[in-house]
């Protein structure tokens, strides 16, 4: 996933990425606002995931979210 396609949908994902990382605060997703490095670095610092492992639930996160916003 690209950060464009992650931007361009963030409005509509913010709840469902919210209810998946519970760690991530209100704050932190307006920060992130859809960009992809952004949420990688916020996974690894809130959830303590490597780098590789965000990634990996950040392209997941975008598979399973409706119509791959």
């Amino acid at each position: 996933m690209n950060s464009d396609q992650l931007k361009g949908g963030w409005k509509q994902l913010k709840g469902e990425a919210k209810l998946r990382w519970g760690k991530l605060t209100d704050d932190d997703l307006d920060v992130i606002d859809g960009e992809r490095e952004k949420l990688v670095g916020k996974l690894q610092e809130r959830h303590g995931l490597a780098r590789e492992e965000a990634e990996k639930e950040v392209d997941e996160f975008h598979r399973d979210s409706p119509n791959n916003v």
